[in-house]
């Protein structure tokens, strides 16, 4: 069924393009999972076995052939070199030309968007510089999904003018992974992860009450050595030691260089837990009581066989902080932290269940408790299940939170629903029929029959929404806010 209301369909679109490569770490005999013993040291030896003319040609063609598609390729040998270097002999006195080689042997081009892009969110630009007369620039973010189905997050850029009309900055021509850094913990994150594991007892308090409410890998190792060298009098040291570094792992951080352009910052996943994917972030332009604003995402990770769900950070869009999300509201897909405090507590949008609609609260963003169900499938076009499409957006009628409904054939429709601005557990109002369905050009695709977007933005009157199509590319549709609220139906207590 078609909506009702007058939803603009925007001729702006975003394709995957293939040519967009990352230049990645590649140890042979690795590359079809861990676990397999690599054949590193083999190809260091033949290598460094090469005649120098072999060497200085093989070097060349590659720079040739490479070096165009890439910011700076040879920085990036010379960082892969340095990562395969201790299986060097140490007599071995490389050539900077064979060194580079080494490099180049253990690099590998990975093409990020090669499959598809698909489930956008957008947020307001944290720097408006340049918008245009009446108009916002902002950020999209988006999953960009490639070889062996693994996806990373990407970013555009853009406008929206006065009238809502959507305007894509050009993107950088060289895509990069960032630098990953340390990352910071939290002690109740800590005891939840442990207390979901049935771990968190005795020693897991012994090492975390002794540690501030945010600490550092060192704060941990240094307690962890307090536990373990106990390990006499408490025969549980070295396992909770270990669940304590697997919970670490989840927490690091990732700076990009300033020069590059936003649409050239790749998030790829870092860690054990997200391995085979990091899906369908969750943006948020957050405002907190003193008026700070900070950008805030929850994302899918996935390990091929496990998600969970992790939370990201950042002020800027250089510098990104990554932590683990636990919790009963957390427990599957499709978290989405409101733009504000509710009565003095986070809040955030849950699909608890895998199936319905719920809104938890919580004084920490890492940790969210039972989750209250606000809206259930009823209608024919979300028989199946029932999501969110994104962080709520405040607006003076209520909190006016998209829906993604799937109903027969496997077929997703974006809907909307409005909660209660003192109580978001209470839906007021809703439409009956979807905002957006696919049309007859946005079936086909790597999934048929899916429009989705993870985060809607409204300027002025007009709701600006960007949409994933058949998990294949992007479209935008908008519609008036006053047209929407009044097509919407009031919801009987």
């Amino acid at each position: 069924m078609k909506s009702l209301l007058d939803v603009a369909r925007s001729d702006v679109h975003v394709t995957p393009d293939v040519s967009r490569v990352i230049a990645l770490l590649f140890v042979a005999g690795q590359e079809f999972g861990s676990g397999v013993e690599s054949r590193a040291s083999s190809v260091v030896g033949r290598i460094v076995a090469l005649s120098e003319s072999d060497v200085k040609r093989r070097l060349k063609d590659v720079i040739v052939r490479f070096g165009r598609r890439h910011r700076d390729i040879i920085k990036v040998f010379s960082q892969h070199a340095d990562r395969v270097s201790a299986r060097l002999d140490p007599s071995d006195d490389l050539s900077e030309e064979r060194w580079l080689l080494l490099g180049a042997s253990f690099t590998h081009e990975y093409s990020v968007e090669s499959t598809s892009v698909c489930n956008p969110s957008m947020v307001l630009h944290p720097d408006q510089t340049g918008a245009p007369p009446g108009g916002v620039r902002f950020v999209m973010s988006f999953r960009a999904i490639g070889e062996g189905h693994r996806s990373s997050i990407g970013f555009r850029t853009g406008s929206i003018g006065a009238a809502g009309e959507v305007r894509l900055d050009p993107r950088g021509p060289f895509p990069m992974v960032g630098a990953v850094r340390d990352g910071v913990f939290h002690r109740e994150v800590f005891h939840a992860r442990l207390k979901a594991m049935g771990q968190d007892g005795e020693s897991a308090s012994y090492v975390l009450d002794h540690l501030p409410v945010n600490f550092s890998i060192d704060e941990l190792e240094s307690r962890l050595d307090v536990l373990t060298s106990e390990h006499d009098t408490r025969q549980d040291a070295f396992a909770i030691a270990s669940h304590h570094r697997t919970i670490a792992a989840c927490s690091y951080g990732v700076h990009f260089d300033t020069e590059l352009d936003l649409s050239e910052r790749v998030l790829w996943p870092v860690m054990g837990a997200e391995s085979n994917g990091m899906e369908d972030a969750r943006f948020v332009r957050f405002v907190d009581d003193d008026g700070h604003v900070t950008y805030f995402a929850t994302y899918t990770a996935f390990d091929g066989k496990n998600i969970s769900q992790q939370l990201l950070e950042t002020d800027d869009f250089v510098d990104f902080v990554m932590s683990p999300v636990v919790g009963a509201a957390s427990t599957n897909k499709g978290l989405a932290i409101f733009p504000r405090r509710v009565n003095g507590h986070f809040a955030a949008l849950s699909r608890f269940d895998r199936e319905t609609n719920a809104v938890c609260f919580s004084d920490t963003l890492g940790h969210w408790g039972r989750a209250a169900a606000f809206q259930r499938p009823v209608r024919d076009w979300e028989v199946l299940q029932l999501g969110n499409c994104g962080s709520p957006i405040e607006t003076p009628a209520g909190w006016l939170v998209l829906t993604h409904g799937v109903g027969p054939m496997r077929t997703y429709s974006i809907g909307a629903v409005l909660l209660d601005l003192d109580d978001p557990t209470t839906m007021i109002a809703a439409l009956e029929h979807p905002l957006v369905t696919a049309s007859a050009d946005e079936q086909d695709g790597y999934v048929p029959n899916v429009v989705y977007t993870c985060g809607a933005l409204l300027h002025g009157d007009v709701l600006v929404i960007p949409y994933g199509v058949a998990d294949m590319r992007i479209n935008f549709a908008t519609v008036s806010l006053h047209q929407l609220l009044g097509a919407m139906t009031a919801v009987t207590p």
